[in-house]
């Protein structure tokens, strides 16, 4: 490892904001680069590289790196840029299937959807305001955890913290529900 890969994980480890910064702006562009080649755009490239960073921070203390540095930041993110895929895949499957009891909804007036639909709206009314807002600008609206930081004026990291705890949520709100769900499902896949 490099002298001044050295220092950098020795005033990691210490918890130095300074060469936390130093370090931040150094390998922040090149990462981004990196992670552009996995992701949709780069937008997506940034939150994922931007989320890494925070996670960084966050476990500084426990970093154990066996490679050169440049080589576990690039492992580091591209492991980032895959969980990131696969929430991507799992908020589209949400957003499908919030658009298919939608749907449902719209075209079989059965009690039971009239139920799930009155149950999924008690759901959001439940959730505190602003995780509320966060969530409809999301689902609803379309926009990108980014955008919705943008607007609202918070980080990308509350965005997110608070959209698991919307999805955790809904999905323990509506486990009632499960059977009716599955036989929408099922009657959209006919």
């Amino acid at each position: 490892m490099a002298d001044k890969d050295e220092l950098y994980l020795k005033g990691l480890k210490e918890g130095d904001r300074f060469v936390f910064e130093q370090l931040f702006r150094e390998y922040y562009p090149q990462l981004c680069l990196y992670a552009r080649r996995y992701t949709s755009d780069k937008s997506d490239a940034e939150e994922v590289v931007q989320d890494f960073f925070c996670k960084l921070w966050d476990k500084h203390f426990e970093i154990q790196i066996t490679t050169s540095f440049g080589s576990y930041l690039r492992k580091s993110v591209l492991n980032h840029c895959l969980n990131h895929a696969r929430k991507a895949v799992t908020d589209r499957k949400f957003v499908n299937y919030s658009e298919n009891l939608e749907e449902v909804h719209r075209t079989n007036d059965h009690d039971s959807n009239n139920e799930l639909s009155e149950h999924i709206g008690r759901a959001l009314l439940e959730l505190p305001e602003k995780r509320r807002e966060i969530f409809e600008l999301s689902r609803f609206e379309g926009l990108k955890y980014h955008e919705i930081a943008e607007k609202l004026n918070i980080s990308v990291k509350t965005v997110e913290t608070q959209m698991a705890r919307s999805l955790e949520f809904m999905r323990k709100y509506l486990k009632d529900f499960i059977s009716i769900i599955a036989l929408i499902i099922s009657t959209l896949m006919k």
